[in-house]
């Protein structure tokens, strides 16, 4: 038992007890932590459940759906819409915004979330997650997509569950970045983890190297750096981590320090970034500086982006403070022909990679 400990309720109540609507925005949180166990149940469950595998229809991102991203989804819209806390749900699984059924009252917030991130990683048991990010809406019409183009700075809360070991909910009202813990014999998400903060240095960046030919400059400039260690520019050794998920990479940068860079490529032209800005970049950001951290496109805050769509990718750098402002100097440096060249046999074209083909 966790007696005296504090529950999320607890938190909440705590927290938001100088907020307008602090009522709804908590009750709010509670549904959406009521269904991450749900989702934490089934991806527990695994094969065992049937939950595992691919159906045969794509989301609207052109993407194969896994079993689990529909349940996900569908967990989600049925924990929040009935409370009349939510105006309407955007969601990663779904081309358009769900509208709240009639049957229902509106509420003053706006829900958007990726069900299951990181979902292709569920057969083989690699650890996934849930994002979510919670905006105003003060119409008292029903919300049309223009009124989920929100830039990341008007968020009143975001967070994101993962679903390992433990199953843990990180959420940031706007007073820092804390941690629960899901104890499975109580059924409460106990705070474990209050006050997270990344330091601003460190020796780990994670980034998908086989796309490495399709790099823009900066960025390759900055993982050679890395890759040169101790004998190189930056004088220590560093290490690379990639999981494929991105909630479990925050996780571990939010736990130790790190950078993570999702940065824009030539790989496809119509692309100009691989994550969702609405319900994967923004939320996150939103952790990530209230822990202390920095979150980037390369160019601009990623929090001060404004939405296009709801869809809409873009470039994606965070972590650790300086290790992101470095990065952003050298697309400056690059944008504006400042930059110095630079060289590694991984690059080269007379590369080792290139030897070996």
């Amino acid at each position: 038992m966790h007696l005296g400990r504090t529950t999320l309720s607890k938190f909440l109540i705590q927290q938001l007890k100088n907020v307008e609507g602090a009522n709804d925005l908590g009750a709010l949180l509670v549904d959406v932590a009521a269904a991450v166990k749900a989702i934490a149940a089934m991806t527990a469950k695994g094969a065992l459940g049937g939950f595992l595998g691919e159906l045969d229809n794509r989301n609207v991102q052109g993407e194969t759906q896994k079993k689990l991203d529909v349940l996900a989804n569908e967990a989600v819209i049925r924990s929040c819409e009935w409370g009349g806390l939510v105006a309407g749900m955007a969601s990663e699984e779904l081309d358009e915004p769900h509208a709240v059924p009639s049957e229902y009252a509106r509420g003053r917030y706006l829900l958007v979330f990726d069900p299951l991130d990181g979902s292709s990683n569920t057969d083989v048991n690699v650890s996934v997650g849930t994002i979510f990010s919670v905006l105003r809406h003060d119409a008292t019409a029903a919300p049309a997509t223009a009124d989920f183009l929100q830039p990341g700075r008007t968020q009143v809360a975001a967070g994101y569950a993962i679903y390992g070991p433990a199953t843990m909910l990180v959420l940031s009202v706007g007073t820092g970045t804390h941690g629960f813990t899901l104890d499975r014999e109580i059924g409460n998400f106990i705070l474990t983890h209050p006050h997270l903060l990344i330091p601003a240095q460190t020796s780990e960046f994670a980034i998908n190297t086989s796309n490495a030919r399709f790099w823009e400059a900066p960025v390759k400039r900055y993982v050679a750096e890395c890759q040169d260690g101790r004998s190189g520019e930056r004088g220590r050794d560093f290490n690379m981590r990639w999981i494929a998920s991105m909630v479990a990479e925050v996780h571990r940068i939010l736990m130790r320090g790190g950078v993570f860079m999702y940065p824009r490529d030539t790989k496809d032209a119509s692309k100009p970034g691989r994550l969702r800005l609405l319900y994967e970049a923004n939320p996150i950001a939103m952790l990530i500086e209230q822990a202390g951290g920095a979150a980037s496109t390369g160019r601009a805050r990623l929090l001060d982006v404004q939405p296009e769509g709801l869809h809409q990718r873009v470039p994606v750098i965070l972590g650790s403070r300086e290790e992101v402002e470095r990065i952003d100097r050298y697309h400056a440096e690059f944008d504006a022909g400042t930059d110095r060249p630079f060289a590694s046999p991984l690059f080269n074209e007379r590369s080792l990679f290139g030897a070996l083909a």
